[in-house]
């Protein structure tokens, strides 16, 4: 068993991790509450609070209120911010993870391939097939497209003998391509008075979110994430190099392709339920390193509460720019994840 304090030995890194765990933490119930108390029709903090302690425990506060708050907030703003807080985990927890088994600091979730299935499940549920299955279609589309992308890139890595970090990569990239060459192909057969839903659905958002659907980003989010962190000490073994990690007793390749499933499985369900966010998984994970090292047993929970936080406050913005109107969250991630990435550039240079 490698522990993951073994190769990233940082006494002083290790013993913050609890106050950057209860700070996060901190943040983000501050962030989920401005993020449910803004928008066409703000609501106060305390109003918040008090809807969310009546609904979960009935009885326990009197109402000051309206029913149409209430509404607001329980039934639309409420479901949306969780939403908005398991993606940007996920996407983050991805995006750590790539970044270790590539070794590729600019890694992200999209490396795979698995946004652009996911785009190609949803326009095939949107333009072509109806919603044969309610409000459920597009996301188990999206999310058997995002499974398909990434059972592609894997069946090309095993057939080229591409479990190399680079070349696994670039599988990945050109698959990627492919796809979304299908989903523009989609597109132009389809009917372009629904051009808009696809166009703001390939661009990010969160207005779908309803409590009956959280679940199952919940679920998976859970059980992966903690797989992944249970893996923590392989995964900093990884960030050394392949020969450093096969002495260490990892099968390196097994291993790789592995967090590639896992990582697949996360994305995929996230884009099934909000379209494709970018730059969450190449912002968040450095961020994180640069205040608490670079032991996975730190970056990966912190990274879930940074990317939680971060896609929040996105949403925020999303929904009070161009009020009462939403813009789409891939605008904003667009924007401010660009920008990072020419910083990163500067800095690595």
């Amino acid at each position: 068993m490698i522990r993951g304090t073994d190769l990233h030995a940082d006494p002083g890194a290790r013993s913050r991790l609890p106050l950057l765990l209860v700070a996060g933490v901190a943040v983000l119930v501050a962030s989920l509450t401005v993020a449910i108390s803004v928008g066409a029709v703000p609501v106060g903090f305390t109003t918040v609070w008090g809807v969310l302690a009546e609904r979960v425990a009935p009885g326990s506060i009197t109402p000051q209120w309206s029913e149409g708050q209430a509404a607001i907030i329980w039934e639309i703003r409420f479901p949306r911010a969780l939403l908005a807080m398991m993606v940007g985990a996920g996407l983050a927890l991805v995006g750590a993870s790539l970044q270790a088994v590539t070794r590729n600091p600019l890694a992200d979730p999209h490396l795979l391939g698995i946004s652009s299935g996911g785009a190609f499940g949803a326009i095939l549920a949107l333009l072509h097939t109806g919603l044969f299955l309610g409000l459920l279609t597009v996301p188990v589309l999206a999310f058997l497209g995002a499974l398909l992308a990434t059972g592609i890139v894997l069946a090309v890595s095993r057939l080229t003998e591409a479990t190399s970090a680079d070349r696994l990569v670039l599988a990945g990239v050109a698959v990627s391509f492919i796809v979304m060459a299908a989903a523009n192909v989609l597109i132009f057969l389809g009917d372009p008075r629904a051009s808009h839903t696809v166009v703001f659905w390939m661009l990010g958002g969160l207005g779908l979110a309803q409590w009956d659907q959280l679940i199952y980003p919940l679920v998976i989010l859970a059980g992966s994430g903690a797989w992944l962190l249970s893996r923590a000490g392989a995964l900093n073994a990884m960030t050394v190099g392949d020969e450093t990690a096969a002495t260490l007793g990892i099968p390196v390749a097994r291993f790789r392709l592995a967090v590639f499933g896992v990582g697949a499985l996360i994305t995929g369900v996230m884009v099934a339920f909000s379209g494709i966010i970018g730059f969450v998984g190449l912002m968040v994970p450095h961020i994180v390193r640069l205040l608490a090292g670079g032991d996975y047993a730190r970056v990966l929970p912190l990274s879930a509460l940074g990317g939680a936080v971060f896609l929040l406050w996105a949403d925020i913005a999303a929904r009070t720019v161009m009020a009462p109107e939403d813009m789409p969250i891939g605008i904003v991630t667009g924007l401010i994840g660009g920008i990072f990435f020419v910083w990163l550039l500067g800095r690595r240079r």
